[in-house]
């Protein structure tokens, strides 16, 4: 058995080196048909719209290419994953969804969930809008991803092996983003071969997974909303988040209060909302934190004063993506969705019932 899946695993990596030399061999003849249309363009003026119109196939072609890249390179990740050979590259251990629900819940552990928003903060590298690069924010995501405090959860995206239970757009733009700029190697040093890591998965139940179509994402969003049935609850959130607003996400909670944070870079006001939370807690409160980046680090602050925090980052959309049953990401009217172009602003809400749940605002802060 042991033999036959060695030489699987060898006929593979034969695969793969063939496929890669094939996609060089084919880049090459790319790059020199796009160097002769150059040529020709600068001969004859008049052919500029056919032109044009040629390099622009040839520039979705590369498209085309750089996603077969992404899956070229990532394959031997997918295929070699830790339940088949943990010894061949370093995997996190990364409990799945169920254990970091019942640490959440039964536990009442706080959670900060590092992404790609989180890991590129920390490496300085420019990637969401919604946060500009804050030098104090990257010593402070590095110093949490770190930690080791016995209430905290340290959660990240379960992206570096077997991608079987993704959808396969959600998986290619995982291939593409783990090939891209040295990510998987940077995460890699800075994750901790000794420790267990939680699914920060657990805030996308809906659009990434491949059984977004069937009762399961529904099951999920049930198990989610145990975290704060009949809990007092002070959501920390981005202006126009608005989380909650307009469905049911979370019924079962107590009494819910919110605070305002700036849509973006909110880290900017973060003593602020750091001492507005504090002053606004009681013994059994419950933080769902949704503020980007900043959002991990105000986790960890709260629950080393004795609370419990969690880092609840999209989960309000992928509830609404969830209602409308597309299995895919749409608009959400009234709330701020960097995730769809152009959904960006969100529309004036008129709601007594939730500015009456304001208990600070500090969204002020113009970025």
């Amino acid at each position: 058995m042991e033999m036959n899946l060695e030489q699987k695993v060898a006929d593979l990596e034969q695969k793969l080196q063939e496929l890669q030399a094939e996609n060089h061999a084919r880049k090459k003849e790319n790059e020199s048909m796009v160097k002769l249309i150059r040529e020709l363009y600068s001969i004859n003026s008049q052919t500029m719209n056919e032109m044009s119109t040629i390099v622009a196939n040839l520039n979705t072609l590369d498209v085309k290419q750089s996603l077969n890249w992404a899956n070229i390179n990532n394959f031997k990740y997918e295929i070699l994953d830790p339940a088949i050979r943990r010894e061949e590259h370093y995997y996190p251990l990364i409990r799945n969804v169920n254990e970091t629900l019942e640490e959440i819940i039964k536990g009442k552990k706080s959670i900060a969930r590092f992404g790609d928003g989180e890991f590129a903060q920390i490496s300085k590298m420019e990637r969401h809008k919604f946060q500009k690069l804050n030098d104090t924010l990257a010593v402070r995501l590095e110093e949490v991803l770190h930690s080791r405090h016995p209430r905290m959860l340290i959660a990240i995206a379960n992206n570096y092996g077997s991608l079987e239970a993704y959808t396969e757009s959600a998986a290619n733009a995982i291939r593409l983003y783990m090939m891209g700029e040295n990510v998987r190697e940077r995460q890699m040093e800075l994750l901790e071969h000794d420790r267990v890591y939680y699914d920060a998965y657990v805030s996308r139940p809906y659009v990434i997974f491949k059984d977004n179509q069937t009762d399961a994402p529904k099951k999920r969003f049930e198990a989610i909303k145990e975290i704060w049935r009949e809990r007092s609850v002070i959501i920390v959130e981005g202006a126009q988040t608005r989380m909650g607003v307009g469905n049911h996400l979370l019924d079962g909670a107590r009494e819910i209060k919110r605070i305002l944070a700036p849509a973006t870079s909110s880290f900017d006001r973060y003593d602020d909302i750091l001492k507005a939370s504090l002053a606004h807690a009681e013994s059994d409160t419950l933080f769902l934190i949704a503020m980007g980046p900043s959002a991990g680090v105000l986790a960890y602050d709260l629950t080393v004063e004795g609370h419990q925090a969690i880092d609840i980052g999209h989960l309000d959309l992928e509830y609404e993506w969830f209602l409308a049953g597309k299995g895919e990401r749409v608009a959400v009217k009234y709330k701020y969705n960097n995730e769809v172009e152009g959904d960006e602003g969100a529309e004036e809400l008129n709601d007594p019932v939730y500015e009456a749940q304001i208990i600070a605002d500090l969204s002020d802060y113009q970025d």
